[in-house]
């Protein structure tokens, strides 16, 4: 489930710019991701704003397995907050930890990834991802959408 956001709104990914300033041109095309954290970012906020073709191209099609545009539109996921946890680059191979927060269906969970990308003939792509396991916060940790209340004041909310 898409959101609609206006450019000059926070960018979803987390950054505290603006749209316009950070995704945006990444997924107009006008720019591409300079460090797989910039892209794993970038293909997070694609995820929030409904920008699947984008997701399509930045996923290295050697690892897609026959994934298309239709497919990530029938989502009705709708994302929370996105936190880094790690980041590793080697020359042309990077990774990246982090916890990407949704709800769907009055559940909040995560998805919990170690990500790989290759830069293949100057572009960051996505390969694939290993899955771990996470627990939701505690009613008094902050909230997973950076909204600096306490979880319980905030995104727990929206599971009742």
């Amino acid at each position: 489930m898409a959101i609609n956001i206006t450019a000059t709104d926070l960018c979803p990914c987390g950054s505290q710019t603006s749209y316009q300033q950070c995704c945006l041109p990444f997924h107009s095309a006008e720019k591409v991701a300079q460090s797989p954290q910039q892209l794993m970012r970038s293909r997070y906020c694609a995820f929030v704003v409904g920008q699947f073709d984008y997701l399509i191209s930045t996923h290295h099609p050697d690892y897609r397995q026959g994934l298309t545009v239709d497919q990530l539109a029938q989502s009705n996921t709708h994302w929370l907050g996105l936190q880094v946890l790690a980041t590793k680059q080697l020359d042309r191979i990077g990774e990246v930890t982090f916890k990407a927060w949704y709800i769907e269906d009055k559940h909040i969970d995560a998805i919990y990834e170690n990500s790989s990308f290759v830069l293949c003939e100057g572009q960051w792509l996505y390969t694939e991802g290993k899955q771990m396991t996470t627990r939701a916060p505690e009613r008094n940790e902050p909230c997973i959408c950076h909204s600096g209340r306490k979880f319980k004041q905030c995104c727990a909310k929206l599971t009742h």
